[in-house]
């Protein structure tokens, strides 16, 4: 009260007007600046060290700030699983699929002003092997590195495989500056510096991580692929779904991530916010065990792929985020067949087909976990849609570490699964679904066995050629989609909620949670 009297009361009002209205300005700054781009994120940095790190949170922040060999093809606006030169402007590979060889761009830089060239590649990809983390696995086929000249890079594999190009546009690939080992007296490949930090060519750099508050990232403005249109993009962590979207309502962000699928369906009546859905990678389906005497006949295993009520759980459960299935092979991944042969809900023909195999009454055990949210209703959809065709089925919840031991051993009949690949390429659903070798929890989880179908996916592998695998894929696809091993459900559909302002984004299915920064926009 002293301070009103000596100034009067009027005035003193006017300057606590004058505070608060600095600080709710200031709150908001960040995302009415033309040139930021602020992202609702619901988690926070694990590590930046893109030879330690597996988690999407965090490439969000490495992808933009590190140049690979190859990059995914954008193709009309679209993202695409294809890889295209990026820091490599070309390569080639010997007959034999083991010699390759990647001919590096001059003239790219690091933030110090040191050139990328072969051996910052090799040293890349050698630290990541060295370290011996997860995201060493994309590439562990490499047998030996040789840096032939300044600007190439020799690559020789243990054994031929086809999708080793497409590893090196993981996040993993990243190729990382040398000189980050000044940082570490001790020459440990694996530095705590990089956990905290970026040392890359890309277009964007780690310019400030408060944990638990927010990440920022600063333009490249020399960069060699061209500069960026955003000056600078801020990362908040918000935990809070309900507060990532009231700050998107509210514009103090632009784009907001992993938001309730209900949230979703009030943002879309907002003129201010467009949401954007793309099908991504991640699918879920039911393993089926066909080395169970009464799952080993292909007729009873069509059965249930017609018995399950593919539509009713989209919409009713999933609320219309998902599209059916369309054989193994999800949309957006190459190889994909558009023209595959797609199981329909018909109880009747599952009916039929039972009474054709000779089964009556029969009955099965469905398990599935906590691993998924929407587990539970899926299943009890499936029980619904299965006693129309007269299969009784019995429900079994399990704790996920028990359940991925009992899947394992074989110890089930049916049980609901998701999947998501590690490196653009069919390889992770074809290969590790339905070739023998990956028997139980590696990929095989319905123990399916069909040795054409083992010679053919064995090829793929080996081929360097796309043409040729995806010929050897297609027909795998029939025998497989034939044979039903799995149920296949739905492609989990990705929503991306942001302002109306931005501009130029452009979804990959490979990059969840990663923005192409580099080429976005806002009006």
């Amino acid at each position: 009260m002293k301070y009103l009297r000596s100034f009067g009361i009027t005035k003193a009002l006017s300057i606590v007007s004058c505070c608060v209205l600095f600080v709710v300005c200031s709150v908001c700054v960040m995302a009415q600046d033309k040139r930021t781009l602020v992202i609702g994120a619901a988690s926070d940095i694990h590590s930046l060290d893109p030879a330690v790190s597996r988690d999407n949170s965090d490439w969000r922040q490495t992808y933009p700030a590190y140049d690979r060999l190859v990059r995914y093809e954008v193709v009309k606006g679209q993202g695409t699983t294809r890889v295209e030169p990026f820091a490599a402007g070309s390569w080639s590979v010997s007959g034999d699929g083991l010699t390759w060889t990647f001919y590096i761009r001059p003239g790219i830089s690091f933030a110090d002003g040191t050139s990328l060239d072969a051996e910052a590649v090799r040293f890349s990809l050698q630290r990541a092997l060295d370290i011996g983390k997860g995201p060493a696995q994309n590439f562990n086929v490499i047998k030996s590195m040789r840096v032939v000249d300044p600007l190439i890079l020799e690559i020789k594999l243990a054994r031929p495989f086809g999708p080793f190009l497409q590893t090196l546009a993981t996040n993993a690939a990243s190729i990382i500056n040398p000189a980050v080992m000044e940082h570490d007296p001790h020459n440990d490949p694996e530095l705590d510096w990089l956990r905290s930090n970026t040392d890359g060519s890309g277009p964007f750099s780690l310019e400030e991580w408060v944990p638990g508050e927010h990440a920022v990232l600063r333009a490249n403005k020399g960069y060699w692929d061209g500069t960026p249109w955003l000056d600078e993009v801020v990362v908040k962590f918000i935990p809070d779904p309900d507060e990532r979207v009231a700050a998107l309502e509210n514009g103090r962000i632009h784009i907001a991530e992993n938001l309730l699928m209900e949230q979703l369906s009030k943002l879309e009546s907002n003129p201010d916010i467009t949401v954007h859905r793309y099908p991504s990678q991640l699918v879920e389906y039911v393993y089926i065990n066909t080395q169970r005497p009464h799952l080993s006949d292909p007729r009873v295993r069509r059965a249930l792929s017609h018995a399950a009520d593919y539509r009713g759980i989209i919409e009713n459960v999933l609320h219309g985020n998902a599209v059916q299935m369309k054989g193994p092979i999800p949309q957006g991944m190459w190889g994909h067949n558009p023209d595959a042969y797609q199981y329909g809900y018909d109880p009747k023909k599952a009916a039929d087909l039972l009474k054709d195999a000779g089964v009556e009454d029969i009955k099965l055990t469905l398990k599935y976990s906590e691993r998924r949210s929407e587990w539970k209703e899926i299943a009890q959809a499936l029980q619904t849609s299965f006693s129309h065709a007269g299969i009784h089925l019995k429900l079994k919840f399990v704790p996920n570490p028990v359940l991925r031991e009992q899947l394992d051993q074989g110890d089930f009949d049916l049980c609901l699964g998701v999947w998501s690949p590690d490196f653009a390429d069919p390889y992770m659903f074809m290969n590790f679904w339905f070739d023998s070798a990956y028997w139980g929890l590696p990929g095989n989880r319905s123990f399916y066995k069909n040795e054409l179908v083992d010679e053919f996916l064995r090829q793929a592998a080996k081929s360097s050629s796309v043409a040729g695998r995806t010929k050897l894929y297609s027909r795998v696809q029939d025998i497989v989609i034939s044979d039903a091993a799995y149920i296949f459900l739905h492609q989990i559909e990705a929503a991306v909620p942001m302002h109306k302002s931005v501009q130029g984004y452009v979804y990959n299915p490979m990059l969840e949670s990663i923005y192409n920064l580099e080429s976005i926009w806002k009006k």
